[in-house]
C-alpha cells in the first residue's frame, strides 16, 4: 500500500499468532458457559443423534452480556486489524493510524457494559492516560519526519546509520543529521509506546483498569495490544542501534532503564495487592520487564528469548484469565457463608475479584484448582514449566551480553514476586472454603427431554410437543430429570484450558519446535 506495510517472516508469524489468540478469546463467549451432562446420552454416537431440549434456565444458560450489542464484533474487528497492522507498519503515518485503530477498539470496548460504572470508570481512565501517550507518538513521529524528511522508516533507519558516520567523521557535509536529534525523537516515540504497554515508569494507569473493566475484556487489553506494540519496536530497535558504526547514547538505553524500573515495581508492589486483577496486571508489568531486557540488549540470543518470551507470556496470561473466567461460572450454585462477597460491584461482569474469592477453591474443583496453579507456577519460572525456560533464556543472553547487574536484578525480584504467587496457591490449596451450596438449589430438580430423530438426513423443524412437520412420523421422546451436579462447564471453556495447560506442561518434551522457530526468526532478521 504505497510502502505504509511491509512483510517479513516475523511479521507474518505474529500476525497468524494474533489471530490464534484473538480467537481463543472470542471462543470463551460464543457458546454457552455451562452444559448438563446426561452419562447415558453423552456417547459420540448418541450425541449426533439425540437432541436434548430444556425449558430455558439461568443456571445453564447465562451468556455474556456482549451479544446483546451489536457493535461487540466491529469493535473487536477493529482492534485485531490495528495489532495486525502496527505488527507490519513501515511508515510513520501508518504507525499512528495503527496503533490508534487497535486503542480506540480497546477504549470502546472496555466501557462495552454500559450499566456498569465500575467499568465506565476504567474505561474513561484508560482513553485519557491512552490520549496522553498518543500525543507523544504524535511528537516522536512530528520530529523524526522534521529532521529526517521522510515518513518511510526505512529511510530513517538509513540516515540514522549516516548520523552514526557523522559521529566518526564531524567534518562531513552531512551533519545535519547529528545521532542526538534522532535518538531524542526515538526516546519521545518510545515513551508513547512504553506507556501503552504499560512498562514501568508509565504503568500506573494498568491496574486501575485491569481491575474495573470487565474480565474478557482485560484478557484483551493484557495480552493482544502487548504483542503488536513489543514486535513493533522489536524491528525499531535492531534497525537503529545495531549499525557499523557506534556513538555515545542510544535511546534503546531508555528500554534498559523501563525493564529494570519494571521488574522492581512489578514485584514489589505486587506483595500489597489483595484484588487479583491487580495482581495479574503487577505480574504483567514484572514480565513486560524481562521482554523489554531481552529487546534492549539485542543480539541473535537475545531476540530468540524475547520471542519465545512473547509468545509464552500470552498464552500463560490467556489461560490464567479463561481459568479466572471458569471458576466464576463454576460457582453459580454456591453462597459465601460469610457474606463478605456481597456488596463487590459488578459481579456479574467480574464475578471474582478478590484473591480471597478461591480461597479452598480445590476442594471445590480440583481440576480448575490444579490447571490455575500450573499456570502460576509458570508466571513463577518453576522448572520445568513454559516459563522457567523463557526467564533462563533471557538472563542467559543478558549475561553473555555482560549485563551483569541487571541480571541479579531480574533473579532476585523472580524470587521476590514468588511470594505473591506462593500466596494464591497456598489459599487455593491450604486454606478452608468459605462456600456452602445454596440451600435453595441443592435438591432441585430440573426436567428436560432427550428427543431421537434422524437429524443429518431430515434435519427437521420442531414444534413445542416435539412432533414432525411435514406430516413425518413422531419422534421417539425420553423424560429425563437432572440435579445441579449434572451442570457443568462447557467444553469450549474445558479444551481451551485443557489444551492451554498441557501446553504449559508438556513443553519440555517437544521443545523443538517453538525454539527453532524462535531461532529461526532472530537469524533471519539479523541476516537482512
Amino acid at each position: 500500500m504505497g510502502g505504509l506495510f511491509h512483510t517479513t517472516s516475523t511479521t507474518q508469524v505474529f500476525q497468524i499468532f494474533i489471530f490464534f489468540i484473538s480467537s481463543t478469546i472470542i471462543l470463551l463467549t460464543s457458546f454457552y458457559p455451562r452444559k448438563v451432562w446426561v452419562p447415558l446420552y453423552s456417547s459420540i454416537s448418541k450425541i449426533f443423534s439425540h437432541k436434548f431440549t430444556f425449558y430455558s434456565s439461568k443456571i445453564i444458560n447465562k451468556m455474556a452480556e456482549q451479544f446483546k450489542i451489536i457493535e461487540y464484533p466491529l469493535i473487536i474487528l477493529f482492534v485485531i486489524c490495528g495489532a495486525v497492522f502496527l505488527v507490519s507498519t513501515s511508515d510513520l503515518v501508518s504507525i499512528f493510524l495503527s496503533i490508534e485503530l487497535q486503542s480506540y477498539g480497546l477504549y470502546i470496548l472496555s466501557t462495552l457494559y454500559r450499566n456498569s460504572e465500575q467499568a465506565t470508570s476504567g474505561g474513561l481512565t484508560y482513553f485519557l492516560l491512552g490520549g496522553l501517550s498518543s500525543c507523544f507518538i504524535l511528537l516522536g513521529t512530528s520530529l523524526l519526519y522534521t529532521n529526517s524528511g521522510s515518513t518511510s522508516l526505512d529511510g530513517i533507519y538509513v540516515i540514522t546509520s549516516i548520523s552514526d558516520l557523522v559521529n566518526e567523521s564531524p567534518g562531513d557535509t552531512a551533519s545535519v543529521y547529528t545521532a542526538y536529534y534522532i535518538n531524542f525523537a526515538f526516546l519521545i516515540l518510545s515513551i508513547g509506546f512504553l506507556f501503552k504497554s504499560s512498562a514501568a515508569p508509565f504503568h500506573f494507569w494498568s491496574p486501575d483498569v485491569y481491575d474495573a473493566i470487565p474480565t474478557i475484556v482485560t484478557t484483551f487489553v493484557a495480552i493482544v495490544a502487548k504483542i503488536s506494540i513489543f514486535i513493533f519496536l522489536l524491528e525499531l530497535v535492531h534497525y537503529t542501534s545495531n549499525s557499523l558504526f557506534s556513538f555515545q547514547y542510544s535511546w534503546t538505553s531508555s528500554l534498559l532503564i523501563s525493564s529494570l524500573l519494571s521488574l522492581i515495581i512489578g514485584s514489589v508492589v505486587g506483595l500489597t495487592q489483595v484484588r487479583i486483577k491487580r495482581l495479574f496486571a503487577y505480574s504483567t508489568i514484572s514480565h513486560v520487564g524481562f521482554i523489554l531486557l531481552a529487546l534492549s540488549i539485542n543480539s541473535i540470543e537475545s531476540i530468540q528469548a524475547f520471542i519465545f518470551y512473547l509468545m509464552q507470556y500470552s498464552l500463560s496470561n490467556l489461560n490464567a484469565f479463561v481459568i479466572l473466567i471458569s471458576i466464576g461460572y463454576s460457582l453459580y450454585y454456591y453462597i459465601n457463608s460469610t457474606d463478605e462477597y456481597k456488596e463487590l460491584e459488578d459481579k456479574n461482569n467480574s464475578p471474582i475479584q478478590l484473591i480471597s474469592q478461591i480461597k479452598g477453591y480445590f476442594d471445590i474443583n480440583p481440576y480448575l484448582a490444579l490447571s490455575l496453579s500450573i499456570t502460576i507456577f509458570s508466571f513463577a519460572g518453576i522448572p520445568p514449566l513454559l516459563g522457567f525456560f523463557a526467564k533462563q533464556m533471557v538472563l542467559s543472553a543478558a549475561l553473555d551480553s555482560g549485563y551483569i547487574f541487571i541480571t541479579l536484578i531480574a533473579i532476585l525480584t523472580s524470587v521476590i514476586s514468588a511470594v505473591y504467587y506462593l500466596n494464591i496457591i497456598k489459599q487455593i490449596f491450604f486454606d478452608k472454603s468459605e462456600y456452602i451450596v445454596n440451600p435453595e438449589v441443592k435438591n432441585i430438580s430440573i426436567e428436560g427431554s432427550i428427543v431421537k430423530a434422524n437429524w443429518l438426513k431430515t434435519l427437521p423443524l420442531m414444534t413445542k410437543d416435539f412432533k414432525l412437520n411435514n406430516n413425518l412420523t413422531e419422534v421417539e421422546q425420553v423424560k429425563v430429570n437432572f440435579n445441579i451436579n449434572s451442570i457443568v462447564l462447557s467444553s469450549s471453556l474445558t479444551l481451551t484450558i485443557s489444551i492451554l495447560t498441557l501446553t504449559i506442561i508438556l513443553f519440555i518434551f517437544v521443545p523443538q519446535e517453538w525454539l527453532n522457530l524462535a531461532n529461526i526468526l532472530a537469524l533471519i532478521l539479523f541476516n537482512t
